[in-house]
């Protein structure tokens, strides 16, 4: 096929490169901060979509975040496409600290403790709750009665703290986000203008000198 791709990239490539893009996460947020700023609507509006967009990276609707983020900056009137892109505020390297930020904030807020109710690794609850949505999908099929206690253990161990605790750390880094953004972003749209309307005056005393010059020397010919 003419658009296959001649080299078919390795999965441990695919993998490396989800933990740590081509050119590092440096040169992913310069891009991320690059499409930000060239966004074209007023700079508030984009802030409340950056706000959105970080704060949903503090909820535990992972797969789903492009559509939160979108939701609540649709609600907010923010720009959706900047919601989408401050998403990537969460990734590989941020989510640990966020999931354990959250889960601890949550614990405490619903007066429990993280290390004495967790009896088994997160990961394990993570493998036992997608255990139980594809087994007693297939017991549903075959007539068998479904058993939710990994679904369930999850719930309460996990996903529950983790949404009510990611709002609070949640609001204050998108906040943050969201003052620290906004005059960068109007900073840049005015120097962006200043530097097109000197292009455009520029263009016009190149064409108003290129018309007195031809005028010139229609005036010398006649």
């Amino acid at each position: 096929m003419v658009f296959k791709r001649r080299d078919r990239k390795p999965t441990w490539r695919a993998v490396l490169e989800f933990f740590w893009p081509r050119g590092g996460w440096a040169r992913a947020a310069k891009y991320v901060k690059h499409r930000l700023h060239r966004l074209p609507d007023p700079p508030e509006k984009i802030a409340r979509g950056i706000w959105a967009g970080v704060f949903t990276t503090f909820t535990p609707f992972y797969g789903m975040h492009f559509v939160v983020a979108g939701t609540l900056a649709w609600i907010m009137r923010g720009n959706i496409l900047a919601a989408l892109l401050a998403t990537f505020f969460g990734n590989p390297l941020t989510y640990i600290p966020i999931g354990i930020v959250s889960l601890n904030t949550g614990y405490f807020l619903l007066g429990g403790n993280l290390e004495l109710d967790v009896e088994t690794s997160l990961g394990q609850k993570f493998v036992d709750a997608g255990d139980d949505l594809t087994r007693n999908l297939w017991d549903w099929f075959q007539g068998r009665p479904p058993d939710w206690s990994g679904l369930q253990l999850f719930w309460h161990d996990v996903f529950y703290p983790y949404m009510i605790g990611g709002i609070i750390p949640g609001i204050i880094v998108a906040t943050i986000c969201y003052f620290i953004s906004e005059p960068l972003i109007r900073a840049y749209q005015a120097r962006r203008k200043g530097v097109m309307k000197k292009r455009f005056d520029a263009i016009k005393a190149k064409a108003a000198a290129k018309k007195a010059a031809a005028k010139a020397e229609n005036g010398r010919q006649s």
